[in-house]
């Protein structure tokens, strides 16, 4: 039950902590944004985030600064899905306090008594009488930050599992060893992953709209279109940065039903040397079989089949300390689009 009524106490101390410290620095606080909301980037979010104003930290220094400036824009994009059940980080720890803010954010805790007697006892024998800290550290003022925890806006399984309470380190040293998830390059990549934004998957079509019984379709995808793009994430208070870059590999084509042949037979399209996926349809090549595409075997009928083109993206990262590139699990993006197919009219004479 003590750990139960100690999470409670962490998550409540993180919210007093929010509206504490946005008051403390406002004119310190940068205009970024925070990680995106819900799942692997379901959305860019909108928001202040942090900075450094001296040897003062704002309510969120710790917090991820990231840089979308290289990643896909435009109406149709979205963000890519892990094709394996890897997920980023649930939760993790940064710098989050000066000593005075560790201790402008304890004392009102403590002066309302709502965590109970004996656990502010040991928070103030821990934090101000030389437990481990004499006067919340205020002599190591500038020379390092408090770390705390911070979680994954979605709040994934495994959120609150982050439950170290605030912890000192000086500018320039590791955590402490015992300290799992405190943030590191690879981390920032992994959540860098969810901001990614690719280009829609609406595939060209040669017949477009409506095709014929027995008559391949050609598709394909306009390089210009499906270029590399990158998310950079930081938290220059501690000089960390890794950018993540997702890179288009495939189109996998599933025709929406079982009644038709794609091109190639796997329905899986590669990339092209030029960046095309595919191959554009071109006056007299009617009798060829296109490189990339699909066969109807039926008519659809007073319906349309839904064609699904999806595209996989090669995902890696590099960051402080990490020149050569690092594999991150592939990304899917894919979308449906319509596909009339009618029976091709005989003429009896």
């Amino acid at each position: 039950m003590p750990a139960v009524i100690r999470t409670q106490r962490l998550v409540a101390i993180t919210i007093v902590a929010g509206s504490v410290f946005w008051t403390l620095s406002p004119s310190a606080v940068a205009t970024q944004t925070p990680p995106g909301q819900g799942g692997i980037g379901n959305g860019p979010g909108e928001g202040p985030s942090g900075g450094v104003d001296g040897d003062t930290i704002n309510s969120s220094v710790g917090a991820i600064v990231y840089d979308r400036s290289k990643n896909g824009s435009g109406g149709s994009v979205g963000p890519v899905r892990s094709t394996t059940a890897w997920t980023p980080p649930a939760c993790w720890y940064a710098p989050k306090y000066t000593p005075a803010q560790l201790k402008a954010y304890m004392e009102p805790i403590w002066e309302a008594g709502s965590t109970g007697d004996q656990w502010d006892a040991e928070q103030r024998e821990k934090y101000v009488n030389g437990g481990e800290y004499k006067d919340f550290n205020k002599e190591k003022t500038g020379k390092g930050y408090f770390w705390d925890s911070y979680v994954n806006d979605s709040y994934p399984p495994g959120w609150d599992k982050c439950t170290e309470a605030p912890f000192w380190v000086d500018t320039g040293d590791a955590p402490p060893p015992g300290i799992q998830n405190a943030i590191t390059p690879e981390m920032l990549a992994q959540l860098a992953y969810g901001e990614i934004r690719v280009p829609g998957t609406a595939v060209k079509l040669a017949p477009e709209g409506t095709t014929k019984v027995n008559l391949p379709t050609w598709a394909w995808l306009d390089g210009a279109d499906f270029k590399p793009v990158s998310v950079t994430a930081s938290i220059p208070a501690i000089g960390l940065q890794a950018t993540t870059t997702a890179e288009p590999i495939s189109l996998k084509i599933e025709p929406g039903t079982g009644d038709a042949q794609t091109y190639p037979a796997s329905g899986e399209c590669a990339i092209g040397n030029d960046g095309r996926i595919g191959e554009p349809y071109a006056k007299g090549k009617a009798g060829e079989t296109p490189p990339c595409g699909v066969r109807y075997l039926r008519s659809s009928g007073d319906g349309s089949y839904k064609l699904q083109a999806t595209v996989t993206w090669k995902i890696s990262w590099t960051g402080t300390g990490v020149n050569d590139p690092q594999d991150l699990p592939q990304g899917e993006f894919g979308a449906d689009q319509d596909v009339i197919v009618q029976e091709i009219q005989s003429i009896n004479r």
